[in-house]
């Protein structure tokens, strides 16, 4: 028998957000009768804090937002509870690399987004993550296989066709283990939403795992539910199945 729903757990893209970057109404709708019913809700996203919160004031959330896939973890009042920085000798020499693939790339600063440009000193920032994306395949397994030498990095995905690096260790689960601990309950209270390798963890550890219908196949091979597609309501789906209709 699964517990008690008590915190739902959202990826952002490809999850919650349809192709359009919208919520649909629908959705919007379940998480708010799911928040009316003492539910806690919380986005769980590769996305940085400026990314992600404009989204969560829109639903009207009342508790934690989980940013860079887990470098960081924030209350809807902006406070800072737990970060992860990579070295920043590291994030200079990622971008090296990408650059002389021709790959493009992205890296999230505690001061915001880098979007295919560096700065000037990366040495006056402080780095949560690293991002690049191509759809030549030689391209990607080539930064796939060139990433894999830093033991320093946690690797993991939001597209097929991109590969995000953390800090080693980090991840929306652990930092979905840290809000549990915090909020004085388990992970079996949880129900994780996503699509994509950077939310597997928190998939396969959540009491309800769950898998959008246009998630990668290694998500739906883990989830304990596969619901709809991100533009077909998926999410409310999951959440009107596992949370309301109980």
């Amino acid at each position: 028998m699964t517990k008690e729903v008590k915190l739902i757990a959202l990826d952002m893209d490809g999850t919650l957000l349809t192709t359009k970057h919208e919520v649909s109404p629908r959705t919007k709708q379940a998480i708010e009768k799911a928040m009316e019913k003492g539910v806690d809700v919380v986005l769980s996203t590769g996305r940085g804090i400026g990314a992600c919160y404009p989204y969560a004031e829109e639903l009207n959330l009342t508790s934690y937002l989980v940013t860079a896939n887990g470098g960081q973890i924030w209350t809807m009042e902006k406070e800072l509870l737990d970060e992860h920085l990579l070295e920043t000798a590291t994030i200079e020499k990622l971008w090296n690399i990408g650059r002389a693939q021709g790959v493009f790339m992205w890296m999230i600063s505690t001061e915001g987004v880098f979007t295919n440009e560096a700065p000037d000193n990366f040495y006056d920032y402080k780095w949560l993550k690293f991002g690049c994306q191509t759809d030549d395949k030689e391209k990607l397994d080539y930064m796939v296989k060139e990433l894999s030498y830093f033991e320093e990095l946690e690797l993991t995905n939001s597209l097929p066709t991109n590969i995000e690096a953390n800090p080693k260790g980090v991840s929306k689960a652990k930092a979905l283990h840290f809000l549990c601990d915090k909020m004085g309950i388990t992970m079996d209270n949880v129900m994780a939403c996503g699509d994509s390798l950077n939310d597997i963890k928190m998939i396969q550890e959540a009491g309800i795992g769950v898998a959008m219908g246009n998630a990668q196949e290694a998500i739906k091979n883990v989830a304990k539910y596969v619901t709809d597609t991100n533009n077909n309501d998926g999410v409310a789906k999951a959440i009107e199945k596992f949370v309301l209709d109980n």
